[in-house]
């Protein structure tokens, strides 16, 4: 299913099958937010076979650390999709991908064989975290999105320096008007009403984290890409930022939830025009 009203495009389709169908260097902007565990119900496999720049011709499956990891479908996946992403970035875009302790570190290592530099690695701290109710572990309280580019050793990725330096953000204790923007950020997780008005998703992120995002790397008129779109948040952002939106989402009760949602928004948008 592929719904398109205005600036937005939504797809209902495994994400790495539609974007191979996509034509190199289509988009500006990527915010990814992919499931924590494996990233698709697809059978995603790597052909071995298949040359990969950077790794001296055919890629051959046969170092033990390799194939351990190559075995692992969290892995497999993750760097499937990150290729795809890569391909369809331009070199002066950015890639935003969220993540926590459960696949942070195979999204590090998937970026770094990719050639995907990180550019920093940013702690969003939620002051208002769930406890954990088990009382064996310390509460979680942070998430972990890194910032990439595609451009390899050029570094002629999109940065809003003076826009951010000169930002003020409610509720961000840590970053002071007219000072540079640091790498942990006290963004509280409870959503505004409107954003919970159709329904939630359950790793649903308030809209103020991907606000900041487009802040950051956003290009007015440009294109993101959403991979994972849940509940619509990152495209309905991109929006509001000035960009045409093209979002996958596999799960055709989210795909209808982001509808509603961006729906709500461009018809609110409009009325405030008037």
């Amino acid at each position: 299913m592929n719904w398109k009203v205005e600036n937005a495009q939504l797809i209902l389709q495994d994400v790495v099958a539609g974007l191979a169908e996509m034509p190199d260097n289509t988009f500006d902007l990527c915010i990814a937010d992919p499931p924590y565990g494996a990233s698709s119900k697809a059978k995603w496999k790597y052909d071995s076979e298949k040359k990969l720049e950077g790794f001296g011709g055919n890629w051959k499956l046969t170092s033990e650390v390799w194939d351990l990891l190559s075995q692992n479908e969290l892995f497999e996946s993750t760097f499937i999709w990150l290729k795809e992403v890569k391909r369809v970035v331009k070199p002066t875009g950015s890639i935003w991908i969220h993540s926590t302790y459960h696949n942070s570190g195979f999204v590090n290592v998937c970026c770094q064989l990719l050639g995907l530099e990180i550019i920093n690695e940013v702690a969003w701290y939620k002051r208002n975290a769930f406890p954990n109710l088990s009382a064996r572990r310390l509460t979680a309280s942070h998430e972990t999105i890194l910032w990439v580019h595609t451009g390899e050793a050029k570094r002629s990725y999109l940065f809003n320096y003076e826009d951010v330096k000169k930002a003020k953000f409610e509720s961000d204790s840590l970053k002071k008007q007219g000072k540079q923007l640091r790498t942990v950020w006290d963004i509280p997780n409870n959503k505004k009403k409107v954003e919970l008005l159709f329904g939630k998703h359950p790793t649903q992120k308030p809209l103020r984290v991907s606000e900041r995002l487009l802040m950051i790397s956003g290009l007015e008129n440009g294109k993101l890409l959403v991979p994972f779109t849940g509940s619509g948040t990152e495209m309905i952002a991109g929006l509001k930022y000035g960009m045409s939106v093209v979002g996958f989402e596999i799960n055709a009760e989210y795909f209808e939830l982001a509808k509603k949602r961006i729906e709500h928004f461009l018809v609110t948008q409009q009325q405030t025009l008037f």
